[in-house]
């Protein structure tokens, strides 16, 4: 998988090496110098890299979050875990299903601002089997399927369309055959805190998404009152349009 999305990155965008910042001093004053990353389901964290190579050329301190997908509980103790190890203000982004995570992590105080990409956005009781249950049905949530230990799946044959349109159709294939599951305990637990009640918001919409519907991005954007973009691409727009991503967490960098 690691692999598959590394090659994915390296087709659609040439991006730096990742590797510690060495010109933060050369950062916009007042902004935050730290940028967690936080990914969805199905895929591992490598699908930020893109995005992350772009900040970190920058001069930004990168983290991205390993979720194991086992549960809401442990994915958060793995965002919390991270940002544990920031020092000062730290922008906190998730994809998908990582913006459920970052909703009940990023209460934490060095959290400065919250980015969505294509994400989900819950309030407090809500959980993601719900917010999919009572949004507009699409391509990607109709293949989702169980099997016989309660981890989830996006029909492979599906995959490739519904959630990696705008991707090579190889790599796209190889991801739909190579997916890490999300428990069915991840998908029905609800968040606790709704962080997005306190923090400065915003969310990056993907108009051509066949997973987490756009109707629906635009109604999680309008009510944790997020500053929007909108990019014409499929749920892998943080790979796709990695640049105008990582500009969305630019500005977030400057919230205050």
């Amino acid at each position: 998988m690691k692999n598959l999305l590394l090659s994915a990155a390296t087709v659609l965008l040439a991006g730096a090496a990742f590797a510690a910042p060495a010109m933060s001093a050369n950062l916009p004053k007042g902004a935050a110098h730290n940028i967690v990353l936080v990914h969805g389901a199905f895929v591992d964290q490598t699908s930020w890299k893109p995005v992350a190579d772009i900040l970190t050329k920058k001069g930004y301190n990168v983290t991205l979050v390993e979720n194991p997908l086992t549960s809401l509980d442990a994915d958060v103790a793995a965002t919390k875990e991270a940002l544990a190890k920031q020092t000062g203000k730290t922008v906190l982004v998730g994809h998908s299903w990582g913006g459920v995570v970052i909703t009940q992590a990023g209460d934490d105080p060095k959290v400065s601002a919250l980015v969505y990409v294509s994400a989900f956005a819950p309030d407090k009781g809500e959980s993601l089997a719900a917010l999919a249950k009572g949004g507009p049905a699409t391509e990607g949530t109709a293949a989702i399927h169980p099997d016989d230990k309660g981890n989830l799946y996006i029909d492979p044959k599906v995959f490739p369309s519904a959630v990696a349109a705008d991707l090579p159709a190889k790599i796209a294939e190889s991801l739909a055959n190579s997916q890490l599951p999300l428990n069915v305990t991840a998908y029905t637990a609800p968040v606790t805190v709704a962080a997005w009640h306190d923090k400065p918001n915003f969310y990056v919409i993907s108009t051509k998404d066949k997973t987490v519907a756009p109707e629906a991005q635009k109604m999680f954007a309008g009510r944790i009152k997020a500053k929007t973009t909108e990019v014409a691409g499929s749920h892998a727009s943080l790979v796709v349009h990695a640049k105008e991503v990582a500009a969305v967490i630019e500005e977030a960098a400057l919230a205050k």
